[in-house]
């Protein structure tokens, strides 16, 4: 049953081995990762079983309320891969500051920075959430870790992946050579390769975004969304389907196998907040592994990945997927501040109108 099939292990192993300089440090993390995402993917599955839905009752770094299994998450995640000597520091969506690696264990040469479980405020009512991380290396690993070295354009990235907690668990990882997409088969406790080199198409039909924000958008977003719902009698001539589940790795998993376009813009809800996804731990890996598959990713006015980070949780506009539509969107941003585009007016954002702001 499992002849020609490749483990996690082996896969990792024969990365490395495309480095003739290799030590190992990068497959024994990438496989710490897994074990900490499989302790997850356990406590997720039992879910009310063992009292792990609902409220911490506290709060992480950006004032958000904690899921019990955002802290049971992130937990794991720090425990699983404190010890194994190939880590500087880490940082997560859950800890306010940095962590270093404790004294009592080697100081390694990467730096490891996670979303624990993306998705958290879903899980209530049983839809698919995950887990993001990603792999830098440290700029110095002789010395003690430091706030700047995290701060790393997301092109300087290692490695990426997500963990998605369906109705299969999933890991799907990119160390610069493509993306691949790994089922983990609970029988013999391992991950598979079952989705090799994943690829977006660079067309679709389909596009994600959260409509109850749409009196807050931006012009050019309101003109995408606008020529997408008139479909074959407006300017696309082609019909749209609009999706929204809410978590990001879903959404990236549904775009990875069949194309599509998320849209996660700047707008006018909070004017504190740049964005709503956090850079480091979120668009980047996103932005990484999208990039990988034939996709592309962007702020609506430039590349993700180029962005120099200037905080741990700094936030970010995000738009990625399908190719040809992500340029499209980056084209209306640029034709609206430059004032090239026409004054847009849409029946439907307008006070009485599908997406009424009353």
């Amino acid at each position: 049953m499992y002849e020609g099939r490749k483990t996690l292990t082996r896969y990792t192993i024969e990365q490395e081995h495309r480095h003739p300089h290799a030590t190992g440090d990068f497959s024994g993390l990438l496989n710490a990762i897994a074990t900490a995402v499989k302790i997850i993917a356990n406590q997720v599955n039992k879910g009310a079983l063992i009292g792990a839905l609902g409220s911490a009752g506290s709060e992480n770094a950006q004032g958000e309320v904690q899921k019990k299994l955002d802290v049971i998450s992130n937990e794991v995640m720090v425990r699983e891969t404190e010890w194994g000597g190939h880590l500087a520091a880490m940082a997560s969506e859950e800890m306010e500051e940095f962590y270093p690696i404790p004294a009592q264990y080697a100081r390694g040469k990467y730096l490891l920075v996670f979303d624990p479980l993306d998705g958290s405020g879903n899980i209530d009512i049983n839809i698919s959430v995950g887990s993001i991380f990603s792999i830098l290396r440290s700029p110095e690993p002789t010395r003690p870790p430091r706030l700047d070295d995290f701060l790393q354009p997301g092109a300087q990235q290692v490695a990426a992946g997500f963990a998605l907690y369906g109705p299969s668990t999933m890991l799907i990882l990119t160390a610069g050579h493509g993306v691949d997409g790994f089922t983990l088969d609970r029988d013999i406790g391992a991950f598979i390769l079952t989705h090799p080199q994943m690829r977006i198409p660079e067309d679709t039909r389909e596009f994600a975004i959260n409509a109850s924000n749409s009196r807050f958008w931006e012009p050019p977003v309101k003109r995408y969304v606008e020529e997408c719902l008139a479909g074959k009698t407006g300017p696309r001539d082609k019909d749209f389907n609009m999706r929204w589940i809410a978590s990001l790795v879903a959404e990236t998993f549904r775009i990875l196998t069949r194309g599509g376009v998320f849209m996660y813009p700047k707008d006018t809800k909070d004017p504190d907040k740049p964005g709503r996804l956090r850079l480091l731990y979120e668009a980047n890996p996103i932005a990484f592994i999208v990039e990988q598959a034939g996709g592309a990713a962007s702020t609506g006015r430039g590349r993700i990945l180029d962005v120099r980070p200037e905080a741990l949780h700094q936030r970010i506009p995000l738009i990625f997927g399908s190719k040809n539509e992500v340029e499209r969107i980056e084209r209306y941003h640029t034709e609206h501040d430059h004032g090239l585009d026409k004054e847009f007016s849409s029946p439907l954002f307008n006070v009485r109108s599908l997406f009424s702001a009353q």
